[in-house]
Parts: structure tokens; sequence; C-alpha cells
């Protein structure tokens, strides 16, 4: 009894209570609005992956002629990427470059080669979105799948 008399008395309990209540609540309102300008500027930083399709798909050694169109992932072209074509696990003679035109297609004249006893193997291709764009490459993309005839 004598201890909660003493507690019911004593006023020192909630003497800093208030000023620390709204102390934090202007804290966690800062915060708030701080996060909430990030969430609502992302949408700004958005990036959009790009990947290629190659006509045709499916070609024999010895059998260079290539179009590869970079598309977005509605399958919108997109014009003046650069696209580049190396080796996979089919052979190629170094590294091909083509820029895509304005209806966002890139040609290439390759002659991938197969190892021996190797029956089939890919060229695979990089792309270099435009200068200035909100596009990515940043996922590997179709190959060309190369077949023994």
């Amino acid at each position: 009894m004598f201890r909660a008399t003493r507690l019911r008395e004593d006023e020192r309990g909630i003497e800093g209570l208030p000023v620390r209540l709204v102390i934090a609540l202007v804290v966690g309102v800062a915060s708030l609005s701080v996060m909430m300008s990030m969430i609502s500027g992302i949408s700004g930083l958005a990036v959009t992956e790009l990947d290629v399709r190659p006509t045709p798909e499916v070609t024999t050694p010895d059998n260079g002629s290539v179009s590869v169109a970079v598309v977005d992932p509605d399958g919108g072209r997109v014009a003046d990427a650069t696209v580049v074509a190396r080796g996979g696990s089919a052979r190629l003679d170094g590294v091909a470059t083509a820029k895509t035109d304005e209806n966002g297609t890139a040609k290439f004249d390759i002659d991938p080669e197969l190892g021996p006893n190797q029956r089939d193997g890919t060229v695979v291709f990089d792309i270099k979105p435009p200068a200035g764009s909100d596009y990515a490459d940043r996922r590997e993309n179709t190959a060309l799948l190369v077949v023994e005839k």
C-alpha cells in the first residue's frame, strides 16, 4: 500500500512523455514523407529490358545471312541500338557489330562454325541501347541456333 500511494503522488513519470511523443511524431512524419517521395520517383528510374529476335532462328554452319530485330517487352522495335554478335558454343571469326535501322533491324553476314563432332551450337547477341534512352540489356538474349546439316 505504501508503494501504490507513492506512485500515485509522484508526477515526475510523465514530465518528458508528451515532449518525447511530439518529437517521435515529427520525426516519423518527416521520414514517411521522404520515403513516399522516393517511392513516387521510382517510376522515373525504371528501365525497359530489351531482347533480340533473330531471323532465321535456326541456321546451318557457313550460312551467314542473319537479320536481328531488337524489341522491347511489348514487341515494339527499337531503332539506333547497337547489336553485338559473338560466338557462344558455335565459333565466329571475331565479333560482329551492326546498328539497327529505323525498323529496329540489324543485318549480319556471319559464318558460324561448329567444332568436330559438335551437332549444334549458338551465336549470342548483346545489345547496347540507344544513348539517352530508358532501355537496358541486363538479361541473356535470345540466341541463334546453329545446327549441322
